[in-house]
């Protein structure tokens, strides 16, 4: 878990971000047809960055303890609003949810049960289970 703070800075005239995280730049931004002048990803991908590289990251850690086979892991997402009516795993019944479509490409000389167990690990993930939880985001000015 990060224990260095997540500095974002932005000119209010337009959507582009600079994100500092301790040494690390980054740049967010919005497509041009969303009114950015996509300078980098934006919000949502970097959400799915967050929980793509964890979810690799759990595998493959999980994997080489186990001493398994697993030479890589390749995790392609993608987020999208489904009517909540379309979910019938979901709690909510009405309006719009969001939905994380996630595809694991697992290589590697692995059985069928390393290959399942893997992908139950998936669901693991720090970031996977923060997603799935109750969050409390608190919010001040300073």
């Amino acid at each position: 878990m990060s224990t260095t703070d997540v500095i974002v800075r932005g000119d209010a005239a337009g959507f582009a971000q600079e994100i500092v995280v301790g040494p690390h730049r980054l740049t967010a931004d919005e497509p041009i047809e969303f009114g950015g002048k996509d300078t980098g990803p934006g919000p949502y991908d970097l959400l799915l960055a967050a929980l793509g590289s964890c979810t690799s990251m759990t595998i493959s850690l999980y994997a080489r303890t186990k001493k398994w086979p697993l030479e890589s892991v390749t995790v392609n997402l993608r987020h999208s609003k489904i009517h909540a009516a379309d979910c019938r795993d979901c709690e909510t019944k009405e309006g719009k949810i969001d939905r994380i479509e996630r595809e694991i490409r697992l290589v590697g000389n692995l059985d069928p049960a390393q290959q399942k167990r893997l992908l139950e690990i998936a669901d693991r993930c720090p970031v996977h289970r923060t997603l799935k939880s109750e969050i409390d985001i608190q919010t001040k000015a300073v």
